[in-house]
């Protein structure tokens, strides 16, 4: 029987709200020590911090749907950013709450190769897609109760780093660690979990399956819009490709709810049928 890992996303606004992060972080720690008998891998976003840094140094930031253009200068900015402060300060707060931790980016280790993103119409700079992920490495960790805290930059091997979308190295990590373990995929953030109206946090689905997220993104007759927010086609993409390749369970929702996410009291499960 196959040990459980649980492989958690934080978002952005939870690392940019220092009272919600710390909760959070203290509640991980809480459930994720050996004692627990439970590996975590923490992979989180960057937050306004980035964004912030680039206007203060006079670094233009373009967006396209919601994703940032990396040029060469933005580059060092989400790498010193990601890599370093945000990665160090949540692991310097695990450390207090007695979690050994370990903070990586795809670099370290040869933990995330990928290549730089070819689009047909978009440039999209210094952007990579995941290639592999080295589970030999995680493994290595986990059996030695440290929980890991995975940056969202990776490598090339051939000495060049990219920016690469938080939500997919969750899902990516989480399927490649499926072939030797139990994993649920937990994507934690500030909402209650997928909402069927976005301004209504009480409408949480909370049981989302592959049929009925087709429809949602359907537009009723007379709408251009889908009925499920745009904001979350990509996670909840994600979410799905990571079950069709062996992920155990998907679960969506707020970051202050972690243990009940676990659970199965709170947010949104993802599943085929």
């Amino acid at each position: 029987m196959k040990s459980v890992l649980r492989v958690i996303k934080i978002g952005g606004n939870i690392i940019d709200d220092e009272t919600k992060l710390t909760t959070f972080l203290k509640t991980f720690a809480t459930l994720f020590t050996p004692l627990q008998g439970m590996g975590a891998i923490l992979v989180h976003g960057g937050g306004k911090l980035a964004t912030k840094l680039a206007a203060q140094l006079e670094v233009e930031q373009q967006l396209i749907d919601g994703r940032r253009i990396t040029d060469a200068e933005t580059l060092k900015i989400v790498t010193m950013v990601y890599a370093g402060y945000i990665n160090k300060n949540i692991v310097a707060q695990l450390q207090s709450h007695n979690c050994n931790a370990i903070g990586l980016s795809g670099a370290d280790g040869n933990l995330i190769q990928s290549h730089k993103r070819q689009h047909p119409t978009t440039d999209y700079g210094f952007v990579g897609d995941v290639d592999s992920v080295n589970t030999e490495l995680l493994k290595s960790l986990l059996d030695q109760n440290i929980s890991i805290v995975v940056a969202p930059i990776t490598h090339n091997k051939e000495g060049l780093l990219l920016n690469t979308n938080a939500d997919t190295i969750a899902q990516e990590i989480a399927q490649a660690m499926s072939e030797f373990y139990e994993v649920d995929l937990i994507y934690s953030f500030e909402k209650s979990g997928v909402l069927l109206d976005v301004n209504d946090e009480s409408s949480v689905i909370r049981n989302l399956t592959k049929k009925y997220y087709e429809e949602l993104k359907t537009p009723l007759q007379g709408m251009e819009a889908p009925r499920i927010f745009a904001g979350m086609i990509p996670k909840l993409d994600n979410a799905f490709a990571a079950l069709d390749k062996g992920v155990h369970r998907v679960i969506i929702g707020k970051a202050e709810e972690l243990q009940d996410l676990i659970a199965g009291k709170a947010g949104t499960s993802i599943n085929h049928e």
